[in-house]
């Protein structure tokens, strides 16, 4: 257990240093626009796409296993939205970003950082699927959902536009397809321009949690809705429990994908739950508590996950 804590510790240490430093300082939140721009553009990209640059072609091919963990994260979605639905007695607007906070774990922030350090290299293609896959299911729901609860049918054919147009050109979904050119015509970057992106990856999983932490901070909450705790155990307990029995149906498949699908599922709400409801003026407050109490419990259930991953208490499929 001990090594599992010395490798969780790190991680939610960073983050609650960083709430710290939030909630102490109480500095203007713009001066966290150039860390965000730093993470999204340069080194979370720079992450991705050496994760996928470095791993065989042929490993990023498995149909199987991607049905397994996107279907994992639809269905998380749903039930997150159902009880968005009957127990806040939510809209279609604010139960769409309910549905995000049950199934959009932290795979940018924590997700490649913490799953090669428990699982080591083997895990890098599923963590490159897992992250894709996953950005490009929710980045098409919501809006399009969110759309269509407007009432206005006219403007559902700009949003899918708007839709399409996010997902090619995001930093992240960019530098993947990018990483995946290199891995299938095995080409390899200047040693110069490699030792530069190896920088840019050991900057990213330190500052990303650092920012989060701050970011959550900053995000105060006068109460806890009533849907909310029930959204975090969609998100915590169902969201793995439900990749694990697609992949036992799915499977069979290597051990570390398996792990490393249930450690991707088993992630607390992404802060940009609370970035994607600010953006669409819904669900501001729940939303700010559903990331911040949801990192607070992960320190718990995830920890657990890594523990019994790594010691084989769990027969992966």
């Amino acid at each position: 257990m001990i090594d599992i804590l010395n490798l969780a510790v790190p991680y939610f240490g960073l983050i609650f240093i960083g709430y710290a430093c939030g909630r102490a300082k109480g500095l203007p939140e713009q001066g966290l626009a150039w860390m965000n721009f730093f993470l999204l553009y340069v080194s979370l990209p720079a992450l991705l796409f050496g994760i996928t640059a470095k791993t065989p072609f042929a490993e990023l091919n498995n149909p199987p296993f991607l049905i397994a963990t996107t279907l994992g994260t639809m269905c998380a979605f749903v039930l997150a939205m159902f009880a968005g639905r009957l127990i806040g007695r939510l809209s279609i607007r604010e139960a769409t970003l309910a549905g995000l906070s049950g199934a959009y774990g932290n795979i940018g922030y924590m997700g490649p950082g913490l799953a090669l350090a428990t699982l080591g290299a083997k895990a890098a293609a599923p963590v490159a699927l897992i992250f894709c896959f996953d950005n490009i299911l929710l980045f098409s729901l919501a809006p399009m959902l969110i759309a269509i609860s407007d009432g206005r049918g006219q403007r559902l054919w700009p949003t899918i536009v708007a839709v399409i147009k996010q997902i090619v050109f995001h930093p992240l979904i960019v530098a993947a397809y990018c990483g995946t050119i290199v891995a299938a015509f095995h080409l390899h970057p200047p040693v110069a321009i490699d030792n530069t992106l190896e920088f840019l990856q050991d900057a990213a999983a330190p500052v990303a949690l650092f920012a989060l932490g701050v970011t959550v901070a900053l995000r105060p909450f006068s109460r806890v809705p009533w849907e909310v705790p029930g959204l975090i155990l969609v998100k915590l307990a169902l969201h793995p429990l439900i990749v694990f029995g697609l992949l036992v149906l799915l499977g069979p498949f290597a051990p570390e994908w398996s792990a490393t699908a249930i450690l991707m599922a088993s992630l607390p709400p992404a802060l940009n739950v609370f970035v994607i409801a600010r953006q669409y003026e819904a669900w501001i407050e729940p939303a700010s508590a559903a990331v911040l109490l949801g990192t607070f419990v992960s320190v718990v259930t995830l920890t657990s996950v890594m523990w019994l991953l790594k010691t084989g208490q769990i027969m992966l499929p």
